[in-house]
């Protein structure tokens, strides 16, 4: 992963992710893809499967097995229309599905895999699933933190701003990997996936390491759905600046952080050297040891 210098002042882009859980015997596991090496986004980089909202996805509203005007209020974005809020829990769910295989509608697992072998062949999601009549099930979805990328952006030549979900993954369903935007995939616990990113075994872009650095505070997949119902999601708006030749992102609660409550657990910074970002307390601080 480089670091990049790039302005960027267009609007970023609407997009969601899905961090998939799972209970392990002695921990929580996330599952996470790894970017194609030539992705022009992050591309080498360990990502939670997702990606930008389709014209296609608001057209879906309809089809969920949850309102728009519940979701607007999951959400907590009073500027967003129930339309458009629906529409980025289609996003999650096609981007899921798209990227991993994991279909969550009411259909079964046997169903779920024919249909995303099907799709690897060429139609799109909306060109299979529309004529089926199957319905979305965005109550699986529960929102978890959003981020937005800054003007000045530091690992990416895009802007995005990308709606966190958490979910399970429904009985019977396997998570992989299309082989063609993820080239590997992989079920951890966030705090081995932690320490991976500190040894130089995989990389991680900012907004995973501190979505792991969270998720590393809890044990199971109810704590952490427990957390999400409890509130709005935060709303992570990272505030770059270089110091002393190094570039600096800053988090909610930082002193050089527009934002003085602190919005998420670890560290408030996070600075570039040994050609990664990481914080100057070092792993411990991630781990919350």
């Amino acid at each position: 992963m480089e670091l990049n210098s790039v302005y960027n002042e267009g609007p970023a882009a609407p997009s969601a992710t899905v961090v998939l859980l799972r209970d392990a015997p002695d921990d929580l596991e996330v599952f996470l893809v790894r970017r194609h090496g030539q992705s022009e986004v992050l591309g080498g980089a360990y990502v939670f499967p997702g990606g930008k909202v389709d014209a296609e996805d608001a057209e879906w509203a309809g089809r969920l097995d949850t309102s728009p005007q519940e979701l607007h209020a999951r959400l907590g974005e009073p500027e967003l229309s129930p339309q458009q809020a629906a529409g980025l829990y289609v996003t999650a769910i096609r981007e899921l599905f798209e990227e991993t295989g994991v279909l969550l509608a009411d259909v079964t697992p046997q169903q779920a895999a024919t249909t995303w072998a099907a799709l690897r062949d060429g139609p799109g999601f909306d060109e299979l699933l529309a004529p089926t009549g199957v319905r979305l099930l965005a109550s699986a979805l529960h929102p978890w933190s959003r981020w937005i990328t800054p003007v000045l952006s530091s690992v990416t030549r895009k802007r995005f701003d990308t709606r966190f979900f958490v979910a399970t993954v429904p009985a019977g369903q396997v998570p992989g990997h299309d082989s063609h935007e993820a080239t590997a995939s992989v079920w951890l616990p966030a705090r081995d996936a932690l320490r991976r990113y500190w040894d130089g075994e995989i990389e991680l872009a900012p907004p995973q390491i501190m979505s792991l650095t969270h998720l590393a505070r809890h044990r199971s997949t109810a704590s952490v759905l427990q957390a999400a119902r409890s509130g709005p999601p935060p709303c992570i708006r990272p505030e770059p600046r270089d110091v002393d030749g190094a570039r600096v992102l800053c988090y909610p609660g930082d002193p050089w952080h527009s934002q003085r409550d602190q919005a998420l657990p670890g560290p408030t910074r996070l600075t570039w050297r040994n050609r990664r970002f990481e914080p100057d307390a070092g792993l411990a601080i991630l781990l919350g040891d």
